[in-house]
């Protein structure tokens, strides 16, 4: 029941003798109950969070990103990381700023290397300068589940707003990278807003209509895989101001969708410049040495965008990612190039049961129900375009490309509450907490996470490979479990990840620069590279015993 609604009670008239003397006399619900299970499952959300960053050290990806926005401080320009715009990384550069840690301004060495000068070869404490690096994109994932509970919300109710953001909330993904100094997340939270405030726009279009265009160039200026939103979000601009001026003559209706189309544009193309000119406010751009030739209608469209030239560049360089022939790895099988069923294969596993189930029932309800029709554009379009989208990229590394379904298809989950029937509620909150128990039961290893059907967080790695499962966070854990069980072992490992195990008290060596027989004692081995042993590695893993694991992503055996 909503809380602004008047629960009718029988309350007995004092000195009365029979039911016939009650009177009805109105009892408002409390209306605290919601802002307190909102503040609840924000508080809880930010907790398990908090808890994942402190105890996990740097992923892959990103001491790339803390070294660029570390950068960014000192005024030196996009010299690295130019591949991704600015505007993520000045959102981490917020945390990096309150760290201050000592930067090495006449650090000239490649890009893969920035990250590990700034963590292990400056002087920095790694630990806290990559907490207080994450601190701004748990914020922002916090604040993102604010959007998902209002508009989930306007659409069904208070009670559907919040069963969608207990599903956000609890999500398995969500909480993994929305603990990370990364992307991601932010490029997807902002996307959301944007069709949520475009759907606002159908009743006050002059206020909505720019603050949408906001949001969307606030996402194209994180990361440019949001850049196949942009025509479906522009139509929902378009279809918002028809809609809001439906009284109206039609050529004022279609001036009006003309104008606010043009200012979406203008404020999504005015955010990316802005992030643009807060780092290089001369835009000097990106030394040509790094950018490649980019021919054909890829490197048209790139020079067609009224965006900075960096920007341009950029998109060049992730061109050149997409031809590179990757190596992936799906349910046992190591392969070369692209599955377009990878990503969803992937979600299969990666996404908790009674969250697939009411993805599919919010998705079905959204398009059944007629009140909550005129919604599904706003909802499902981006999503299938943008999934659709990234099953086409060559980069079979994790379900970290579909953060916007834990996003869009939570709103329209929460939608299922618009059922008005008790099997609908029930089914709604037994699902709800089955997801909650699920997340719950892999805390605090949320990046393995894979649910009940495929064996849970400790079997991911035998289907799924990289930021799926290892994505190097657990060599600090690696370390604690080195000292504490084997401290007088010699240690042979395969790590794979940006961080320095020497830097954490692992003193090791490579396995694969000796021969065989002279591997002896504990080889450790990150469970992405087990996944896809070959030649020397191989040998030596058929020939090991499986004695430990840490984090659900590294393997310890014993030879």
């Amino acid at each position: 029941m909503m809380a602004s609604e008047q629960q009718t009670v029988l309350v007995p008239v004092p000195g009365a003798g029979s039911r016939d003397d009650e009177v009805r006399r109105p009892r408002p619900v409390r209306r605290w109950l919601v802002p307190l299970l909102v503040a609840v499952l924000l508080a809880q959300m930010a907790a398990v969070m908090a808890t994942t960053a402190v105890q996990q050290t740097p992923t892959i990806d990103e001491p790339v990103y803390v070294a660029t926005a570390a950068e960014y401080l000192h005024g030196q320009g996009i010299r690295h990381n130019p591949e991704h715009p600015p505007l993520g990384k000045l959102v981490i550069a917020v945390g990096v700023a309150i760290a201050d840690p000592h930067v090495d301004t006449a650090f000239d060495g490649p890009q893969i290397d920035l990250g590990p000068h700034l963590l292990y070869e400056s002087g920095n404490d790694p630990w806290r300068l990559m907490f207080w690096a994450r601190l701004p994109v748990m914020v922002l994932t916090l604040l993102f589940g604010l959007v998902v509970f209002a508009f989930a919300r306007e659409l069904a109710g208070r009670a559907a707003g919040v069963a969608a953001l207990a599903l956000y909330a609890f999500s398995p993904d969500v909480v993994a990278h929305g603990s990370l100094a990364t992307l991601d997340v932010p490029m997807a939270g902002f996307l959301l807003t944007s069709a949520w405030l475009l759907w606002r726009a159908r009743a006050r279009p002059r206020l909505y209509v720019p603050l949408a265009g906001l949001a969307l160039g606030a996402a194209l200026a994180t990361k440019m895989s949001a850049l196949p939103a942009v025509p479906v979000l522009l139509g929902l601009a378009a279809f918002s101001v028809w809609t809001a001026d439906r009284g109206a003559g039609t050529r004022r209706r279609v001036l009006g969708v003309l104008a606010g189309a043009a200012v979406v544009t203008l404020a999504a193309v005015a955010v990316v410049w802005v992030s643009y000119l807060v780092v290089d406010p001369r835009l000097r751009g990106v030394a040509p040495d790094q950018v490649p030739v980019v021919r054909g209608l890829r490197g048209t469209l790139a020079g067609l965008l009224p965006f900075p030239p960096a920007y341009a560049d950029g998109m060049r360089i992730q061109f050149r990612f997409e031809n590179h022939p990757w190596e992936g790895f799906l349910f046992g099988r190591v392969y070369t190039g692209h599955l377009w069923y990878y990503l969803p294969a992937a979600l299969l596993v990666k996404t908790p049961l009674g969250l697939l189930a009411l993805w599919a029932a919010g998705a079905v309800v959204l398009m059944a129900v007629r009140r909550l029709r005129p919604a599904a554009p706003y909802l499902l379009v981006p999503a299938a375009v943008l999934l659709a989208s990234a099953m086409t990229g060559s980069r079979d590394f994790g379900t970290r490309y579909t953060l916007f379904l834990p996003m869009f298809l939570t709103v329209a989950a929460g939608c299922v509450l618009a059922v008005r029937r008790r099997w609908a509620t029930v089914v709604t909150g037994a699902l709800v907490l089955f997801v909650a128990v699920s997340s719950a039961r892999t805390f605090p290893y949320y990046l393995p996470y894979s649910n009940e059907a495929f064996g849970g967080p400790a079997r991911t790695h035998l289907r799924l490979h990289d930021s799926n499962v290892d994505w190097g966070q657990d060599l600090g854990r690696l370390a604690d479990r080195l000292r504490e069980r084997y401290p007088d072992g010699r240690i042979w490992l395969v790590y794979k990840g940006s961080g320095l195990p020497a830097s954490y008290g692992i003193e090791a060596a490579d396995p694969r620069e000796v021969p065989v027989d002279e591997v002896r004692g504990l080889l450790v081995v990150s469970d992405s590279s087990v996944a896809k042993a070959k030649g020397r590695l191989a040998e030596l893993i058929d020939s090991s015993r499986a004695v430990d694991e840490v984090g659900h992503s590294i393997t310890i055996y014993r030879r």
